[in-house]
């Protein structure tokens, strides 16, 4: 007797993962009334520099509000990756950010974070934040395609990823107070 189909009864795979058929319908039920944002993003072709095309998210959109050494606030415009794959793929293949515009990473905790270059077109400056808004760090420039880690050594919960000079030009430094708007219900996946 095959264990699989005889006295288990037969599995079904949603997803990734792998179920009884009662499971497999409770999961996609669950999943059809989760709210909007928890449900999975659309997709948009992304045109690769070496021809190939590669799915990307549709992410969430969201504002920061950074205050600079003289007291201004500048604003920036972002995408919010809050999931594993979303935080992995980053701005990877794009091959402009403009002025204004950037991408914020959240993740579930407050840890020293760490970045790579490999597949990031752009040069981008990386602002460490802490859970309690403040910027704990700053690493200018990140040269493109490359393998060095980009970190500081305090630890941050989220990275703000700008056009790269945008921090010095915005006479952006460590200790600046941020505010986040629109980001609260975003869920923040492990």
């Amino acid at each position: 007797m095959n264990r699989r189909h005889g006295a288990w009864g037969f599995w079904v795979v949603v997803g990734l993962t792998c179920c009884r058929p009662a499971e497999a319908r409770d999961q996609v039920e669950r999943q059809k009334m989760a709210p909007p944002t928890a449900r999975k993003v659309k997709h948009q072709k992304v045109k690769h520099q070496d021809g190939e095309d590669d799915v990307g998210p549709t992410l969430p959109r969201a504002r920061v509000l950074l205050e600079d050494v003289s007291g201004g606030v500048h604003a920036v415009d972002v995408e919010v990756a809050a999931t594993p794959d979303t935080r992995s793929r980053g701005l990877m293949w794009r091959k402009e950010l403009p002025e204004g515009q950037g991408m914020l990473f959240i993740f579930p905790d407050e840890e020293v974070q760490r970045f790579w270059m490999r597949n990031t077109l752009i040069a981008l400056d990386m602002i460490f934040i802490n859970s309690a808004g403040r910027v704990v760090g700053i690493v200018e420039n990140a040269a493109p395609r490359s393998l060095v880690q980009r970190f500081v050594s305090e630890p941050g919960r989220y990275v703000l990823e700008v056009p790269g000079g945008w921090s010095r030009k915005a006479g952006l430094a460590r200790g600046a107070h941020v505010r986040f708007e629109g980001v609260e219900h975003i869920p923040v996946i492990p």
